[in-house]
């Protein structure tokens, strides 16, 4: 088992794609920014501590280089989260959804982003 607790804060960078964004407030959207972290953390409990929820999310990079949900992170690192594609075969990397997402079960409009976030982590 790998000791991820350094007991320093971990910085990493940030960088949401597409739809994901609207899970953001303004000053983070479409753009990379910075989280300081109290320690490491999963990549999961990273998105989802952005407000995104991680059912959304259909393939995430960590420097570059395809991880799963579990992938911890390190001081330095980037991370660029994407939405399920629907158009670009992705089929040799790593994926964290079976199918797409694209089934919607409700509609909610755009000024009600809070709501759509919280019914869409709710399934």
């Amino acid at each position: 088992m790998t000791d991820y607790s350094s007991g320093q804060p971990v910085r990493v960078r940030l960088r949401f794609y597409e739809e994901l964004n609207d899970f953001l407030s303004r000053d983070r959207r479409k753009k990379e920014f910075g989280r300081i972290l109290p320690e490491t953390t999963t990549v999961k409990d990273l998105i989802e501590g952005c407000g995104v929820p991680h059912t959304e999310v259909g393939l995430i990079l960590l420097n570059w280089e395809p991880v799963d949900f579990d992938r911890h992170v390190a001081d330095g690192d980037r991370v660029s989260v994407y939405p399920v594609f629907e158009s670009l075969d992705i089929s040799n990397v790593t994926r964290l959804q079976e199918r797409p997402l694209r089934d919607p079960r409700f509609l909610v409009e755009v000024n009600l982003g809070k709501l759509a976030g919280l019914m869409c982590m709710a399934g």
